[in-house]
């Protein structure tokens, strides 16, 4: 189904906002998390530069990136309660892999109690993209600049991951982080218009390794 988009132009107060949201400082613990990337590092299907920037392409273009920001806009559309819960709801579902769960709803949480706390917004519990939809919402912040923010985020995340596991070098990791923009920029744009039917995944191999993460012997991620 072909979402009617509305193009909100950004602010400089918007994007200030969605700078501190998705900063490193911001409290939601984003840096406790690998995405599965550490039992890639381990087994050796992560292990330079080149495999790092391509198992995180593949988790943008064909896996949770992608989700998050159709779960992102549909939170960010919901007009009721219960059409927010449902989104939240099917959020979950598509998680993978217990560890996938928790990440999504500590990260989410942690993100609602900030938000609520600083920009005083009604905010419960929400895993992590259905939670910045829904805030981003309350503060009309431009859908499209969100999605686009929230996925540079993600990818500098599983990035900085990299470099402490592989591991690589900070201009390395930096220069993999600008070869995934265009990505970021694509994933987004192609996804604003569409709803949640168009939810599915491919990575399997990201989605295994987050299930062999939960039962790996030596870790210093939570995810």
């Amino acid at each position: 189904m072909v979402m009617v988009v509305r193009i909100l132009m950004p602010t400089e107060k918007d994007i200030l906002t969605l700078a501190q949201w998705f900063s490193p400082g911001f409290p939601v613990g984003a840096y406790a998390y690998s995405h599965g990337l550490e039992w890639a590092v381990e087994v050796g299907d992560v292990c330079d530069a080149v495999s790092a920037q391509q198992w995180i392409s593949d988790v943008l273009q064909h896996g949770t990136g992608r989700n998050d920001c159709l779960l992102l806009a549909a939170a960010y559309r919901a007009k009721t309660a219960d059409a927010l819960a449902q989104v939240d709801a099917t959020s979950r579902a598509f998680a993978p892999s217990r560890e996938r769960l928790k990440e999504a709803d500590l990260q989410g949480s942690a993100f609602c109690q900030a938000v609520a706390a600083i920009w005083e917004a009604e905010l419960k519990a929400l895993s992590y993209p259905v939670a910045v939809g829904r805030a981003a919402r309350l503060q009309r912040l431009p859908l499209g600049l969100t999605t686009q923010m929230y996925l540079q985020s993600f990818v500098s995340n599983l990035a900085a991951a990299a470099m402490r596991l592989v591991p690589l070098g900070q201009t390395e990791g930096q220069r993999m982080i600008a070869a995934l923009m265009p990505q970021v920029r694509d994933v987004a744009t192609d996804t604003l218009s569409q709803g949640l039917d168009a939810l599915g995944a491919s990575s399997f191999l990201s989605d295994i390794a987050s299930m062999k993460h939960e039962t790996q012997y030596s870790r210093i991620f939570r995810t």
